[in-house]
């Protein structure tokens, strides 16, 4: 019998449309607004009594709190409003002080049972849910130098193992490295080494006054794997940074040659998302000086725990932290705190190289952290103010060395689990392989995030409601069907958004408001197929089946075509194109599910295997 659908078609039908209400379900249920506390250092935990305090702070301002949650080591305080939000932070930013982060945030409030099954709502972008933009530029050329530092480094290292003596290794104004020797065969020797041992550098001998030298250069294609490394470990180090301040859909992303952009949705604290995101620090593994070492060739600097407290330190550097891939906080079998450390390949044999001869002594980590200050100047008569970077450099560590080091060792001699566990994770989070500079920093603050979210859902209402009306009023109960086809494809778009965890922008809405346009837009094309097929003489049953059969080939060849292009658009857009492509992806699966599975199971359930002799379309 013709239009009918067996009963495990329907019943399958009903488990994809029921499991879509489900994780589009979650959408219902907004934010909260919310301040999220953590601390700024290992040091500085957020336990249950800090938490009871902050709510009695809170309490004798006047600002009411909704919940108090602790989570492992950060707490969440949500809020009926915005209002009491920014209100409380200030408060609760002035009790604590310096050492915690208090940030602006939402927290969901989707139910446990839900969230037990993986649902969850959609993201929403920075344009519709307000956050922080920030556009970092890497400073390249240094990561070249700072390169350029660890070869001066190793060469010296090479030399000294073949027993070659040099006078000095400079790094020239041309990016080159001169070794200085006093005899043209040691320099000659020192030639043949370094020519097999750094094939991937331009090495040649040159003499100048008297002296005999041995210059290494980088090739191009040196220097632009150097930069490209520097770029990806940066954009690692972000994200690693980024996902500690707990914000849902991140981006960080490259632009351009030398350029990173990080997008927070949800925070509006952009000093304390700065604080966080810009911490340009490496870090350096040195030897501890020997009282026999000249000072040339010595630097001192003071204890990040104990800033008054120094240690004089060798100015060759061993490693720095890109060379760790990993890093674990441990006790040792006298239960003291120390941190495992694993390096890469490269990084375990300069390890091996310096140790070997620096067994019992003692080396340091250090903390390096590119800042800047505002300095006031005078530029033609006027007093400007200006920010200067500067160098910031501080021990974490300084640790015997038991054994020659490999690419695994231990880091022994620390101030507790606390110290322990902030090295372990500063050092498996990498550190920055390049210092970054705020280019440009904005705030697009809730309010405006909420009006975007009205308009976009007063568009998708408007549309949505033509077209229910037009449907109706010109394919009768056809067209009430299709309407019903048409919602449930809005509920499946949203679920599949949201199990996908896709972000949704502004252009994001823009192509849900397609979406509903192209979904009717298939029903349009059979129903018309289908008055077509009566007019030509067919009974009703033949016309509605002829009509989902021969309207099927053009309904797909039109809707491929599309994604194509929406595909298109994904591989090739950035931010808001991306949201519109993957929008109107999802719609234009969904809407063909819906359009002709969905709207012949209800023909099929309205019409179907009954004796009809005239269609309501």
């Amino acid at each position: 019998m013709l239009n009918r659908y067996p009963l495990w078609k329907n019943l399958l039908i009903l488990v994809v449309l029921a499991l879509g209400a489900l994780y589009a379900a979650p959408n219902l249920y907004p934010d909260d607004y919310a301040i999220q506390l953590s601390g700024s250092r290992a040091a500085f935990e957020v336990d249950q009594p800090m938490m009871d305090r902050t709510r009695a702070v809170l309490e004798r301002e006047g600002v009411d709190v909704k919940s108090i949650e602790l989570n492992k080591k950060s707490g969440l305080i949500r809020f009926n409003d915005g209002d009491a939000q920014l209100k409380a932070k200030g408060i609760i930013a002035e009790a604590l002080g310096e050492n915690y982060v208090v940030a602006l945030n939402l927290a969901a409030t989707t139910p446990d049972w839900l969230s037990s099954m993986g649902a969850g709502p959609m993201k929403l972008g920075l344009d519709l849910r307000g956050g922080v933009h920030f556009l970092l530029e890497v400073d390249l050329p240094q990561a070249v130098g700072s390169k350029l530092e660890n070869y001066a480094s190793e060469i010296k290292s090479r030399l000294r193992e073949d027993k070659l003596r040099y006078r000095t290794v400079e790094t020239r104004a041309d990016g080159s490295l001169a070794v200085k020797f006093t005899k043209a065969d040691t320099r000659d020797q020192a030639l043949s080494v370094l020519r097999k041992d750094y094939q991937q550098f331009l090495v040649t001998d040159e003499d100048a006054n008297g002296a005999f030298y041995v210059v290494v250069n980088l090739t191009e294609a040196e220097i632009r794997s150097i930069e490209d490394y520097a770029l990806k470990q940066n954009l690692t180090t972000l994200r690693n940074r980024v996902n500690e301040l707990g914000v849902a859909e991140p981006l960080v992303q490259r632009q351009g040659r030398n350029r990173i952009v990080v997008q927070l949705p949800g925070i509006q604290d952009t000093a304390a998302a700065k604080r966080i995101i810009g911490k340009t620090a490496t870090l350096e593994f040195r030897l501890e000086a020997s009282p026999q070492a000249s000072k040339g060739r010595t630097e001192s600097y003071p204890f990040r725990s104990e800033p008054g407290r120094k240690a004089t330190l060798e100015k060759d550097i061993i490693i720095k932290g890109d060379n760790v891939s990993n890093a674990a906080s441990t006790f040792d079998e006298n239960g003291q705190p120390q941190v495992s450390i694993t390096l890469d390949s490269q990084g375990g044999e300069l390890m091996a190289r310096t140790t070997r001869n620096a067994v019992k002594r003692r080396m340091a980590v250090l903390f390096v952290e590119h800042k800047s200050r505002t300095v006031k100047k005078t530029i033609n008569g006027e007093l400007v103010e200006q920010r200067v970077p500067y160098v910031e450099k501080n021990i974490i560590s300084l640790a015997t060395i038991q054994s020659v080091l490999g690419n695994q060792f231990r880091i022994t001699g620390l101030d507790g689990a606390g110290e322990s566990s902030e090295l372990a994770l500063l050092l498996r989070a990498g550190a920055l392989a390049a210092p970054i500079y705020f280019v440009e920093e904005r705030t697009v603050g809730p309010s405006l995030g909420a009006q975007n979210i009205e308009l976009g859902v007063t568009s998708v209402q408007i549309g949505f409601a033509l077209v229910l009306i037009f449907m109706a009023l010109y394919y009768r109960v056809f067209g009430l069907l299709a309407n019903v086809a048409l919602t449930l494809n809005l509920v499946l778009l949203i679920a599949v958004m949201s199990m996908l965890s896709a972000t949704l922008t502004l252009p994001g809405i823009a192509g849900i408001v397609l979406t509903v346009g192209m979904a009717v837009d298939a029903n349009v094309l059979i129903f018309a197929r289908i008055k077509e097929e009566l007019a030509n003489g067919l009974p009703p049953q033949s016309a509605i089946s002829a009509g989902f059969g021969r309207a099927f080939t053009t309904i797909f060849d039109a809707n491929i075509t599309t994604l194509l292009a929406a595909i298109i658009l994904f591989a090739m857009g950035t931010g808001p194109v991306k949201g519109f492509a993957i929008t109107l992806s999802v719609g234009i699966v969904t809407s063909m599910f819906t359009a002709i599975v969905v709207t012949r199971m209800l023909v099929n359930l309205t019409y179907g295997g009954r004796n009809v002799t005239k269609l309501a379309i």
